[in-house]
């Protein structure tokens, strides 16, 4: 029984062009190995567009997604935001005091403090 030719791999990736067509030219296993490998990139060939066909498809999806969201969460703060006292009162310039918010305060507005010593 004839020993199957393991040079292919070493031959193909370290070799030159010509020693590797040369040595394909008088071994009928790397021949076929080499044949194998001619129909896979074939196939690869066939099936890049698809491949990339795909991904531009998920990519495109990705980016609807990420626009929707942000119009889904500045349409959601605007409308939290719609009726909000506190943040009129901070927008028209109208200062809020310590009396506002319910604290007990002096004649110079300041927050008054008992002493119990």
């Amino acid at each position: 029984m004839k020993e199957k030719c393991t040079k292919f791999e070493g031959m193909f990736v370290f070799a030159n062009e010509k020693d590797f067509e040369e040595h394909l030219g008088s071994c009928d296993d790397c021949k076929e190995e080499a044949k194998k490998m001619d129909d896979i990139s074939k196939l690869i060939q066939k099936a890049k567009p698809f491949y990339f066909k795909e991904r531009a498809r998920q990519k495109s999806i990705m980016a609807s997604c990420a626009i929707f969201l942000v119009f889904l969460t500045t349409g959601i703060f605007s409308v939290l935001n719609y009726n909000n006292a506190l943040l009129d009162t901070i927008k028209y310039g109208h200062a809020l005091s310590a009396e506002d918010l319910g604290f007990p305060v002096d004649s110079y507005g300041l927050i008054m403090v008992e002493n119990e010593f």
